[in-house]
């Protein structure tokens, strides 16, 4: 099967005064469609920056970036937008939510982007996806952390991408909400969505099927979680408890 993200010889440098930073540091990686993936380190180990060019939200200095056959290290700023709008769903610690606008308007965003018709209809069954189609017209304000994260979920899942790129998504949230945050990760992993989680909380990280380790932007690390160690993760958690109303299964579709 060929690989869904091809990593070779990835560099990222920034100039800081006299000195070079090298943030990424010759990269090699690939991750095949249908993953949950978990990359951790410590802060300064370069991992948001992997999280920024995975995401194609920026550059490499050298090497080579495909992402579903396409190198998109070769592309241009518009050319890497319309790849984030079709292929990546973004996740963010902070929800990124636009506070003025409805849950349903936030969800709406990148199908206005795609260009797409049936707008609302999209957005409201892609809320309905992480149970919150009833609170579709309220407002971030009117929401708890954990239904705004779960909007944020909505949003990056309305134009069905191949990738969901998650940046320390239970970062800001209690333990029982951040377990039904990974729930509806391990829903969307099971209906074929690949899942990358960028975090440094290992009992998330134990939670993923396979473990990219970073340390002064190497890979040191990149194994399987075997079936104790996933457990050890979830009993890390406590049992959920409804957020104001409990996610529903998600709807399957087939595994890409």
């Amino acid at each position: 099967m060929a690989a869904l993200i091809h990593l070779e010889n990835l560099t990222k440098h920034y100039q800081m005064g006299e000195t070079m930073v090298r943030a990424l540091d010759g990269v090699e990686l690939q991750i095949q469609p249908g993953e949950f993936v978990a990359i951790t380190g410590a802060s300064g180990s370069g991992k948001s920056t992997m999280m920024h060019l995975l995401g194609c939200l920026d550059r490499p200095t050298t090497g080579a970036y495909w992402l579903d056959g396409e190198l998109v290290s070769a592309m241009t700023d518009r050319q890497l937008a319309v790849i984030r709008n079709r292929k990546i769903g973004f996740v963010f610690q902070t929800f990124n939510l636009i506070q003025r606008t409805s849950a349903l308007d936030n969800v709406s965003i990148p199908l206005f982007y795609a260009r797409v018709t049936r707008v609302a209809e999209l957005a409201r069954r892609a809320l309905d996806r992480v149970g919150l189609g009833p609170r579709a017209s309220h407002a971030p304000s009117e929401l708890s952390g954990g239904e705004c994260q779960r909007v944020a979920i909505a949003r990056a899942i309305v134009n069905e991408p191949k990738i969901i790129l998650a940046d320390e998504p239970t970062g800001n949230l209690d333990t029982r909400t951040g377990k039904q945050i990974m729930d509806i990760f391990h829903e969307l992993h099971q209906s074929g969505v690949t899942i990358i989680v960028v975090t440094h909380e290992m009992s998330v990280a134990l939670q993923a099927e396979r473990i990219i380790r970073m340390r002064d932007g190497k890979i040191v690390e990149d194994r399987p979680v075997d079936r104790a160690e996933k457990t050890r993760g979830e009993e890390a958690t406590e049992p959920a408890t409804p957020d104001r109303e409990p996610s529903p299964p998600m709807a399957r579709r087939a595994k890409v």
